[in-house]
């Protein structure tokens, strides 16, 4: 419980966290961002770490005068850890394959398998580049899509896209509306309202297929 509280009260004062880290390390923050991104797009068991919030929060950081971190160079670099992340994450599954899929498995059973299977040849595309504005879902997918039958060369053109508009969309809003003064007397619950909206799409899907998977009376 104590790793929770503290996990979220990361998440919620990313601006002080964030600011005393480029205090105290300056230009190594670009090291620290590339790897917290690296590590929740390319580690299937991490997917609760703060994507969406800390690429908003280090651009409304990179936005204040004196700031030691240059805004483009730190897109430039996020994007290239949140495409070697799901490529690390895309091989696991493909290195795994479909084993992990057990019909008595509580979580990864293969009808699950069968199913994403059938939406990523229908949806590939949508999937993998909406996937990255989905938290926990985007650490997801892509393993999924190793596991399943898309080709490394159509996953990485999608990756690399899907990439590109969630970094520069949500470091570019932090950049550019990070620094209005309501924002930054506000920041927690701007913070806050990323993560719901963030997690609403899920939540929506998740209900639609409980909705489904009921047995017509």
């Amino acid at each position: 419980m104590e790793i929770l509280k503290h996990l979220i009260d990361f998440v919620l004062h990313l601006d002080k966290h964030l600011a005393e880290i480029i205090q105290d390390y300056g230009a190594w923050t670009y090291a620290i961002l590339f790897l917290i991104i690296f590590v929740e797009t390319g580690v299937v068991v991490l997917p609760f770490l703060p994507g969406d919030s800390l690429l908003f929060a280090a651009g409304s950081l990179a936005a204040l005068p004196g700031s030691p971190l240059n805004v483009w160079t730190m897109m430039g670099l996020l994007i290239v850890a949140a495409v070697l992340g799901d490529t690390l994450n895309y091989h696991i599954g493909d290195y795994l394959g479909p084993r992990v899929f057990r019909e008595n498995s509580r979580f990864l059973k293969r009808e699950h398998l069968e199913k994403t299977q059938a939406f990523y040849q229908k949806h590939g595309a949508k999937t993998i580049i909406l996937a990255r504005f989905i938290p926990i879902i985007r650490t997801f997918a892509p393993f999924v899509a190793g596991v399943g039958t898309m080709s490394y060369t159509k996953f990485l053109s999608y990756n690399v896209v899907g990439a590109v508009l969630w970094v520069v969309l949500l470091t570019g809003a932090g950049y550019f509306f990070g620094q209005i003064p309501i924002v930054q007397k506000n920041f927690s619950l701007v913070v806050l309202a990323i993560i719901v909206l963030s997690v609403l799409p899920a939540v929506f899907e998740f209900m639609k297929g409980r909705r489904a998977s009921r047995p017509v009376a």
